[in-house]
């Protein structure tokens, strides 16, 4: 089954929502910010995305640039820093199976359908 983790007040994770629901796919909505994902959970989705834990990390967030920026974190302290702080996860993310994309831009999500 297709999954999204998605935020409903980024207009970015609204478009690749729009993009599965006129898919006709049967997709499931994580509202992540609500129901945060655990380290393995993220550990995975990394692993799925195939990028180092930084490039899932939003840097442009006030609370990356307050606490972490110019700090070097292990690949772990990075998860752990998005699992306490789920604003800094990139989004939407998109899975299919074992295969998952960033959808920034919304349309790289139509590569999973």
């Amino acid at each position: 089954m297709i999954k999204i983790y998605h935020n409903p007040r980024c207009r970015k994770s609204r478009e690749g929502l729009a993009i599965l629901e006129k898919s006709g796919e049967d997709f499931e909505v994580v509202k992540y910010l609500d129901d945060v994902p655990t380290k393995e959970d993220l550990k995975m989705l990394i692993e799925y995305l195939g990028i180092p834990p930084i490039d899932l990390v939003r840097k442009t967030e006030a609370i990356w640039k307050e606490k972490f920026k110019g700090k070097t974190l292990t690949d772990d302290e990075v998860i752990t820093a998005m699992v306490e702080n789920p604003k800094l996860i990139e989004r939407p993310i998109v899975v299919n199976g074992k295969k998952a994309v960033v959808g920034r831009p919304p349309e790289r999500i139509t590569k999973l359908l």
